[in-house]
């Protein structure tokens, strides 16, 4: 979404040839694989572990961190590799996204009209808020595991926000962002106000 608002903001004449199909399909292509190979050391290390009798994790979604949280033996190379791969993938998103906008910032700040300026910032507004909310409870809930601290309601209550929130706000945060829409949410609001004036 960085990479995309870049190109509609930097580039906007050549967006349709730069952000093609295949552009997106390597971008998935690339991510999938690079999450997916980042991801093996981790299921291969929580495999290694001694399992007690106990079953229960402190947690309302399965989590690699979770599983091996029931190890009897030393799960200490798991939580910093777990750690690990979190500020790598993380990591380098964040710093994608931020030099993305960074540079989209530095071109809206060279434009002449404020109107101009205020309409390309508003456009990444949104994304930016729930990038933040994202990233941030993945970070808190992952800090937290390696710290090893006992509080499972915080964990829970991230792991349930990061998971549900975002994706559930995504289409309202773009859908409103989108002239049409908003007029047809004013009618479908204003509608009750009107009928009983009738």
């Amino acid at each position: 979404m960085a990479v995309d608002r870049y190109m509609a903001i930097c580039y906007p004449l050549q967006y349709t040839s730069i952000v093609t199909e295949a552009f997106v399909i390597k971008a998935t292509l690339s991510i999938v694989l690079r999450n997916g190979l980042l991801t093996i050391p981790a299921l291969v290390l929580a495999a290694q572990r001694h399992y007690c009798s106990r079953n229960d994790i402190d947690h309302c979604l399965c989590s690699n961190l979770g599983v091996t949280s029931l190890a009897c033996d030393d799960t200490t190379i798991n939580r910093f590799y777990q750690l690990a791969l979190v500020w790598v993938v993380v990591g380098s998103d964040m710093g994608l996204v931020f030099a993305s906008y960074s540079l989209i910032i530095r071109s809206v700040l060279k434009l002449n009209s404020a109107k101009a300026i205020s309409k390309a910032l508003n456009t990444c507004s949104s994304h930016i808020f729930l990038i933040l909310f994202f990233y941030t409870a993945i970070i808190v809930v992952s800090a937290t595991h390696l710290a090893g601290r006992r509080a499972p309601l915080i964990p829970v209550l991230l792991n349930v926000l990061h998971v549900v929130i975002p994706p559930a706000l995504n289409p309202m945060v773009y859908a409103l962002r989108t002239q049409e829409l908003r007029v047809g949410f004013q009618k479908l609001l204003g509608l009750g106000e009107h009928g009983s004036r009738k």
